[in-house]
């Protein structure tokens, strides 16, 4: 497919790689003579003199700064969009592309939220209700039906459907591997509140009489093997008990074996601590601990909490050598924050420079279901069918956020982890 431009700019040329190559399979060339038949899309003011697709540019491709822009939601076959413009298609899709997907909005003021976050209802999507939707790659659908019937004979590598399951590991363990002092503080606390069935079988797990509610690990395998699925653990190594970090010491033998044994049979990452995004130095030691752990640096990782701001949260992992982040999403609503379920490299927007760092967005997460929106267990069944339905409609990744805790037989969890199960069963597994 031949795209013709007035003017060239590394935006244009990264949004329209993503769009027409990314997630349609396209192969581009700008501004060549076409071959007899071959596609053309023409990103002009002026109408053009031969067949093609006419898109006219909005203007923000062509920028080289940040500024707020003007915008105005309307519909186009059904779908919602902004920047509109009088071309054959009546927006400018590649500009409201790369509005959403650079997060161009996450680089203008905002209130953060109580984590210090941008907070999804500073989004756009969220507040014109397309949050649940992957946005841009719909557009790229309707893009596509329209290239193929102008030109039938231009045919797209073909993208097919996949499932993606992550894990955080943040509580390796509900009541082994803490220590003696955290062990007798959280006996001690649920003693003085009642709770002495859990303290009846903490000293059963203890004791080696039953095993640790969240030791699901061998369920899991068992569970990848049987659906043929490849999954991605992240794992946190916080030096200091503090704050949001509560994970098991990485320096327990037990915590070092079971991040050696993921690393050595699954792709396994880097959790940074909440205390990381304070400081660099605790973020580099943790890096260099990871690597001391599995023999190798980590080039995958999810910030603990998604907490994480644009552009600081991504430099420190290119510099890093970090070369895939999965925090895409937000800690507080499930959907599609770059409005897309496609990886795409990271667009630093402040020096206007695509990166090597790849961006992998999740859709569903289990603590936004449980905390944020109280699901019930088949409620969160009903939105996992919703995020596969409308990623499978658009031949994307359905990435999705799994803590083993939730799939455990932990209390406050139950239906949690044959909600799960049944999702792999009766979805997931007649797609793959």
């Amino acid at each position: 497919m031949i795209i013709i431009t007035g003017k060239s700019s590394p935006r244009i040329e990264y949004i329209f790689r993503f769009v027409l190559e990314s997630v349609l399979g396209y192969n581009i060339r700008f501004n060549e003579e076409p071959a007899s038949g071959e596609a053309v899309l023409v990103y002009m003011d002026t109408p053009p003199q031969t067949q093609s697709i006419h898109i006219v540019p909005h203007g923000l491709l062509t920028q080289n700064d940040i500024t707020s822009q003007e915008i105005t939601m309307t519909n186009w076959e059904d779908l919602p969009v902004f920047f509109d413009t009088d071309g054959q298609i009546p927006f400018d899709l590649f500009a409201a592309a790369f509005y959403l997907v650079t997060r161009y909005e996450e680089y203008l003021p905002y209130t953060k939220d109580e984590y210090g976050r941008y907070a999804h209802k500073e989004s756009l999507a969220c507040r014109q209700g397309f949050l649940t939707q992957p946005l841009v790659d719909q557009w790229a659908m309707k893009l596509k039906d329209k290239i193929s019937r102008q030109f039938p004979q231009e045919i797209p590598e073909f993208r097919k459907f996949s499932f993606t399951p992550t894990y955080d590991i943040d509580h390796a363990w509900l009541f082994r591997h803490r220590g003696l002092m955290r062990t007798a503080a959280h006996f001690g606390r649920d003693f003085l509140g009642g709770e002495h069935e859990r303290n009846r079988l903490r000293l059963r797990v203890l004791r080696g009489k039953e095993k640790d509610p969240y030791d699901i690990y061998e369920w899991l395998d068992a569970l990848h093997l049987r659906y043929g699925l490849k999954p991605i653990y992240f794992f946190p190594l916080a030096i200091k008990v503090k704050g949001y970090d509560r994970n098991i010491s990485p320096f327990k033998p037990a915590l070092k074996h079971l991040l050696v044994y993921h690393a050595t049979g699954y792709k396994t990452g880097i959790h940074p601590s909440w205390q990381s995004g304070d400081s660099i130095s605790v973020f580099n030691e943790e890096l260099t601990l990871f690597e001391a752990i599995t023999g190798s640096a980590p080039v995958y990782s999810r910030f603990h909490y998604i907490r994480f701001n644009l552009p600081e949260g991504y430099r420190k992992l290119v510099d890093a050598g970090i070369s895939e982040d999965h925090s895409m999403g937000y800690g507080t609503a499930n959907g599609f924050r770059a409005s897309t379920s496609h990886a795409f490299l990271w667009y630093d927007l402040s020096k206007d420079v695509v990166t090597i760092l790849k961006v992998y967005p999740y859709c569903w997460m289990d603590a936004n279901s449980y905390y944020e929106q109280k699901f019930t267990p088949a409620q969160a069944y009903d939105e996992l069918r919703h995020y596969y339905d409308v990623v499978k409609k658009v031949c994307g990744n359905m990435e999705i956020i799994s803590h083993n805790n939730f799939v455990s037989t932990g209390k406050g969890f139950a239906g949690w982890k044959e909600v799960y199960e049944i999702f792999l069963d009766q979805v997931v597994y007649w797609e793959l």
